[in-house]
């Protein structure tokens, strides 16, 4: 495997510099790449798949200027964090992030997640709900939403997950690796709206991506948090997992989802909102597909910060 120098692939490659600082932080047992901006009450950020911290490079400088403190974060298994072989099932997902709230010395944060990192994002509020102050979801459904949906809804919903099945497969992740990541910006067009996908910045950031998903071991942990997932639904940790997300959730929600997300139907993320407790707020963007942080950005920053200081 090569970077764009023509050189191995290291975690060097997700330290670019900027208006940010890189940082290393133990929680859970692990070690996590931290990248943050600002002063203030701290909003978190949680990338999905298959991406890493730099979805938010953008947001970060523009939610510190509006009095954040702005924390992007590698998630387990992803760019510079660790790469340990287990802890890829939710509960370890959600005390990873409440961990992290713990170890950068706050209360409480408002948690951002986009796609992989929403889905973590509803865990961790409502396991944690004392450290979740606000929460806004991008492109991803309540938990027990999309797994109802997958085996409800065999034309939408399960044949929208048919790319995440495969990750099922032994060693697929050398599939996802193999022509320098080609299946990675594969992935990005296919789930991506055609505004962006055909727009000017796309093919840098598909190269990003495509880069980091080349750090050793990378590919094998991005495919276990989704092997979980889907191998948990017969197993005991499985049902104790569904039965501890039916509890409603008391943390303020706002969720944004793509009209034209093909990975998390816009029909299969409506109906989150009776987990919810709390205020909640959904919007529909059109135009958009399953990574509305790039797609859209300034509007979703917009909301991000209308929701964080409201």
């Amino acid at each position: 495997m090569t970077d764009q120098r023509g050189g191995p692939v290291d975690e060097s490659c997700v330290l670019p510099e900027g208006p940010w600082t890189h940082r290393f932080v133990g929680a859970n047992g692990s070690r996590f790449h931290v990248v943050e901006a600002g002063t203030g009450p701290m909003v978190l950020f949680l990338h999905g798949f298959p991406e890493y911290w730099y979805a938010w490079h953008e947001m970060l400088p523009a939610v510190a200027d509006a009095g954040f403190r702005a924390v992007a974060v590698d998630l387990r298994g992803y760019g510079a964090s660790d790469k340990p072989p287990r802890g890829y099932d939710g509960y370890t997902l959600a005390a990873d992030v409440a961990g992290l709230i713990r170890a950068l010395g706050e209360r409480s944060a408002t948690l951002v997640g986009s796609g992989a990192g929403g889905l973590i994002a509803w865990t961790a509020a409502s396991f944690h709900p004392t450290l979740v102050r606000r929460l806004v979801v991008l492109g991803a459904p309540h938990p027990l939403r999309l797994r109802a949906a997958i085996f409800a809804d065999p034309r939408g919903q399960f044949t929208a997950s048919t790319p995440t099945l495969k990750f099922q497969l032994p060693r697929y992740e050398h599939v996802l690796t193999r022509d320098d990541a080609a299946e990675v910006e594969a992935m990005l067009r296919r789930w991506g709206g055609p505004r962006w996908v055909n727009g000017p910045d796309f093919d840098a950031y598909a190269r990003c991506c495509r880069v980091a998903m080349q750090i050793p071991q990378a590919a094998f942990c991005a495919m276990e948090g989704y092997r979980w997932a889907f191998r948990s639904v017969l197993r005991l940790h499985g049902y104790r997992f569904v039965r501890l997300m039916q509890k409603p959730l008391t943390t303020p929600t706002l969720q944004l989802h793509g009209a034209l997300d093909r990975a998390s139907l816009p029909r299969t993320a409506q109906g989150s909102g009776r987990y919810v407790t709390a205020p909640y707020e959904w919007r529909l963007l059109d135009g958009v597909g399953h990574f509305p942080h790039v797609e859209a950005r300034d509007l979703v920053l917009g909301e991000i910060l209308r929701w964080t200081k409201s």
